[in-house]
C-alpha cells in the first residue's frame, strides 16, 4: 500500500503573495514612467534647484556656488550674466569672443554720433576703441586747425601766430613780444587788435573748451607788480582770456586761463632766441571729445551755474584789472636789495 504524502501537494519556491506584489511595483513603476513622459519640465526651476543644491553642498569655501545660468536661491542674488563665458575664455587664453560680444551691445549707440560713423566696432577691443577714438579726436582736431589757419589767412595774422594740433586739441601759439611790453602783463595797443581778431575767430567753436595759458622763460625777475614769473604769466593768460570773453560773446564758463610760468619751454633758455621763444601765450581750442572729459558737455544747468562763477570772479578780475592799469602807469623800478629787473 502506498505511502501518503504529508507534504500537502506544495512546490518549493517563494510564497505566491511575492509574485502578485511584484508585478503591481512593475506596474506602479510603468505608471510613473507614462506620467512623467506626459508631463513637461519647467527648466527654470529645475536649474534653480540645482542651483539651490549646489548652495547646500558646495566645494566651495563660504558657500559659494558655481558660475552660470539661472538664479542662487540660496544668496537671493541674480548670478552674473555671460561671466560663466567669460571665465572660460580667460582661461583659454583667449577673450576676443568676449569683447566682441560685449561691443556688439553698443553698436547701436554710436549710430547717431556723425563722428564715429563709418568705424566698424564689432571687432575691436578696449585698446583698439581707445585708438579709434584717438584717431577721430585727431581728425576733428587737423579739421578745426585748417578751418583756423584759413581764417587767420583771411586776417592776416598767418605770420603772426603758429597753429598745430594733436588728438586733443589745436593749439595757436602767439609770441609775448606781439602782445606785451617787456615785463608788462597789460595788452599793448596793437595786442588788442590782435586778439580781437582772434576772439572772432573763436567765437564759431562755442561748444569747446578754449584754455589760454601764459608762459615765461627762465630768467629771474622781480618788480614791484609781479613777484615772480609765474604771477606774469598768470596775469599775462588772464588779460588775453578776459579780452577773448568780452570780444566774442563765448560762454566764460568755456574760457579758461593758467599761467604756466618757465615749467613748459619749448626753447633753450641758455640763448636770446630760445628765452624769446619761451616768451609766449598759447590758446588751445579743445575738440568735442576733449570738451566732454570737463564734464560741460550740453548741460544747460551746469552751464548757467558756471555763468554765475564766473560773473563773479570777473568781477573781481575788472577790480584787479584797473589796480593793474592803474599799477602799470608807475614806472616800475628794481628795489634796493636786489639788482635783478624785468627781462621781458
Amino acid at each position: 500500500m502506498a505511502k501518503k504524502d504529508k507534504g500537502g501537494g506544495d512546490g518549493g519556491g517563494s510564497p505566491a503573495w511575492m509574485s502578485t506584489f511584484s508585478d503591481l511595483m512593475n506596474l506602479l513603476l510603468c505608471f510613473f514612467v507614462l506620467l512623467f513622459s506626459m508631463s513637461s519640465t519647467d527648466q527654470e526651476k529645475f536649474e534653480e534647484v540645482i542651483a539651490s543644491i549646489q548652495s547646500s553642498f558646495s566645494i566651495f569655501s563660504q558657500g559659494g556656488t558655481s558660475v552660470g545660468e539661472g538664479q542662487m536661491i540660496s544668496s537671493g542674488i541674480s548670478q552674473l550674466e555671460m561671466f560663466d563665458d567669460y571665465f572660460n575664455s580667460v582661461h583659454d587664453g583667449d577673450d576676443q569672443q568676449y569683447d566682441k560680444e560685449g561691443n556688439s551691445d553698443v553698436e547701436g549707440d554710436d549710430q547717431g554720433n556723425p563722428d564715429t560713423q563709418g568705424v566698424d566696432t564689432s571687432d575691436i577691443s578696449a585698446e583698439q576703441a581707445a585708438e579709434v577714438i584717438e584717431e577721430v579726436g585727431a581728425s576733428e582736431s587737423e579739421q578745426i586747425s585748417e578751418e583756423i589757419e584759413e581764417k587767420l589767412a583771411a586776417y592776416g595774422l598767418q605770420d603772426q601766430v603758429e597753429v598745430d594740433f594733436n588728438a586733443n586739441y589745436v593749439m595757436i601759439t602767439i609770441n609775448g613780444a606781439l602782445l606785451f611790453d617787456s615785463g608788462k602783463a597789460v595788452l599793448t595797443e596793437e595786442a588788442v587788435g590782435i586778439v580781437d581778431n582772434l576772439a572772432v575767430i573763436l567765437s564759431e567753436y562755442d561748444q569747446n573748451i578754449i584754455e589760454v595759458e601764459g608762459h615765461t622763460d627762465n630768467v629771474p625777475m622781480r618788480s614791484a607788480t609781479y613777484e615772480n614769473n609765474d604771477v606774469l604769466s598768470m596775469y599775462r593768460a588772464l588779460y588775453v582770456a578776459d579780452e577773448i570773453r568780452s570780444v566774442s560773446g563765448l560762454n566764460p564758463a568755456l574760457v579758461k586761463s593758467a599761467g604756466r610760468g618757465e615749467y613748459v619751454p619749448i626753447a633753450d633758455n641758455s640763448t636770446a632766441e630760445g628765452r624769446a621763444r619761451n616768451r609766449r601765450v598759447e590758446i588751445k581750442i579743445f575738440n568735442s571729445f576733449s570738451s566732454l572729459g570737463y564734464g560741460l558737455g550740453d548741460s544747460s544747468e551746469d552751464t548757467q551755474n558756471n555763468d554765475s562763477d564766473v560773473a563773479t570772479d570777473d568781477t573781481d578780475t575788472e577790480a584787479v584789472t584797473d589796480a593793474q592799469t592803474e599799477a602799470d602807469v608807475e614806472a616800475e623800478l628794481p628795489t634796493e636789495d636786489s639788482e635783478t629787473v624785468p627781462t621781458e
